[in-house]
């Protein structure tokens, strides 16, 4: 699903127009990326957390030429899934008794 196709499904189930869902979209992931970037969490209870990562420098391979280089420290963004966004997506086995 695409940014547009997500719009549509949402506008229809709350009745918005499509314009005023982009609107509120557009204003939550935004209001997400500036407070990820600036080292807060976003945790959405049921859904996940959005959080921000540190990658230690490490040495990578450069795959055209086979030397080492060097991969240097950097910070990504990192979303993790709640439980319940879990278990919709991968539900948990029945024991067999």
């Amino acid at each position: 699903m695409n940014k547009a196709e997500l719009i549509e499904r949402v506008s229809k189930r709350t009745k918005m127009t499509k314009t005023q869902t982009e609107i509120a979209l557009d204003a939550a992931i935004e209001v997400i990326q500036k407070a990820v970037s600036s080292g807060d969490e976003v945790k959405i209870v049921g859904f996940g957390t959005f959080d921000r990562a540190s990658r230690k420098q490490r040495n990578g391979r450069n795959p055209k030429t086979g030397s080492t280089i060097v991969i240097p420290a950097s910070r990504v963004p990192r979303f993790r899934p709640g439980k319940e966004f879990k278990t919709l997506v991968e539900p948990v086995p029945q024991s067999i008794n």
